[in-house]
């Protein structure tokens, strides 16, 4: 079973927040559930001035709305709902439009990332399930793909199951992975998304090894390991002396040794010492592994250093300090005509959007344009176009050629390239691109 197909025996249905059920509840008192609607997924602005987002999560959005379906012990529990709610939950299946970003394209602030139309029943009862996994998965990608910016084309291991929960950590994992980690430490995400796992030893196993005297015995752990392993495996140095290990290390495993981990101390300077060491002794080919609260910023400072691979937990799965990407979920259109929220702050432009984004003859990405769905927009000579939103769901069904985890990490790679030199900046500023609007009148404040 692929991760584009429906799990008939999970209900995704209560998912949901309860005023999404008692909207559409009062809406089939009034009459107006069947009115034809669009509702728009987008962010105001990039979360912590960050220059660019990573659309995560699309084809799991797309699961669960396939999977949207209620229960009879699920409606029995919602005594706040009317009879004829119920009887419309019952048969309830999404059977609307969604158009959007594929997973794995950058956004920007106002970019239309997901565009779901129906009726208004089988829409608003949407909102939070789909908004709860593309906040969770983008803000996760998003932080990710900074630090495989940051890493400069080494290693990057994925390891924060411990830092989160346990489903989060099976996301978390496949959002990294889509921006560009490497491997997973987390067994459940290799064997849903068909990720590389990797793991050997924890600092426990070192301590189990005592001698007769009940001294520590690092090197008979590291010979247990390697008999187990191979001498190919990595070896975690630091558990008492960092030299004494890596020496360790070396009398077990020989110059096949394939890495030895450091999980403390200043590790940039530390990494110079080891390096220096595992050269000296011919192990030229083992190479160095770090982790300990490494986040983008870290890793970036560690560049320089003679490091191969960083293992990243906590920080990747709490997306580096912003643990959501903001995204609203809002309705645009009622049977054709534009409606737009005035709010002081939070205005929004009405009107199903269709968006494109503008490159040079270079490749490097102008401007995102956004314009009314499906209209005519005059573009600039001497620029390249390209559309941006895609078929998701027809008629509630999946759209057959959607794009599969590796395809959808591969365009992610692409797309950074299109970025402005300093659009990969680490540091605050405004996004890497602007949005303009086209077609639109000014929303009123």
């Amino acid at each position: 079973m692929t991760e584009h197909e429906a799990h008939p025996n999970h209900s995704t249905a209560f998912l949901t927040d309860m005023y999404e059920l008692t909207m559409l509840d009062a809406a089939i008192k009034s009459g107006t559930a069947d009115r034809q609607c669009t509702f728009e997924v987008f962010s105001r602005k990039l979360s912590n001035e960050r220059r660019y987002g990573v659309v995560a999560g699309t084809a799991r959005v797309l699961d669960a709305v396939s999977r949207f379906r209620f229960t009879q012990q699920q409606l029995e529990s919602a005594g706040f709902l009317s009879d004829a709610a119920k009887a419309y939950l019952c048969d309830y299946s999404f059977t609307g439009q969604i158009d959007g970003y594929r997973e794995g394209e950058l956004y920007f602030p106002h970019s239309p990332i997901m565009t779901v139309r129906g009726t208004f029943a089988e829409c608003v009862i949407l909102e939070t399930v789909i908004l709860s996994i593309l906040n969770a998965d983008s803000a996760i990608a998003s932080a990710a793909s900074r630090m495989v910016t940051a890493a400069g084309g080494r290693t990057l291991m994925e390891m924060g199951s411990r830092r989160t929960h346990e489903r989060a950590a099976v996301t978390a994992a496949r959002a990294a992975y889509l921006a560009g980690f490497d491997t997973t430490s987390n067994l459940e995400a290799a064997k849903e998304y068909g990720i590389p796992a990797t793991g050997t030893s924890a600092h426990a196993w070192t301590l189990l090894y005592v001698d007769d005297n009940g001294e520590p015995d690092e090197a008979a752990a590291f010979r247990a390991q390697v008999d187990s392993l191979g001498p190919g495996t990595t070896l975690l140095v630091d558990t008492f002396d960092i030299t004494r290990g890596v020496e360790n290390a070396l009398a077990v495993a020989g110059t096949e040794l394939g890495a030895v981990r450091i999980d403390s101390g200043d590790l940039g300077i530390v990494s110079h010492s080891v390096r220096e060491q595992l050269d000296r002794a011919g192990a030229f080919n083992t190479r160095i592994i770090v982790s300990s609260d490494l986040d983008e910023f870290v890793i970036a400072g560690l560049r320089g250093d003679p490091i191969d691979g960083f293992g990243v937990g906590t920080s990747l799965v709490t997306g580096s300090g912003v643990p959501t990407a903001g995204m609203v979920y809002k309705l645009v259109e009622v049977e054709g005509h534009p409606v737009a929220k005035r709010s002081s702050g939070k205005t929004t432009y009405g009107g199903s959007k269709s968006a494109m984004r503008s490159y040079r003859s270079s490749g490097v990405a102008v401007s995102e344009l956004v314009y009314p769905f499906e209209q005519e927009i005059k573009l600039k000579p001497r620029l390249d176009y390209r559309r941006m939103d895609v078929p998701l769901m027809r008629d509630g069904a999946i759209v057959d050629d959607l794009a599969t985890l590796e395809e959808s990490r591969a365009h992610l790679a692409a797309a950074r390239t299109t970025l402005p030199w300093e659009g990969l900046a680490l540091s605050r500023n405004e996004p890497a691109i602007p949005t303009h609007f086209i077609g639109f009148p000014e929303p009123a404040e």
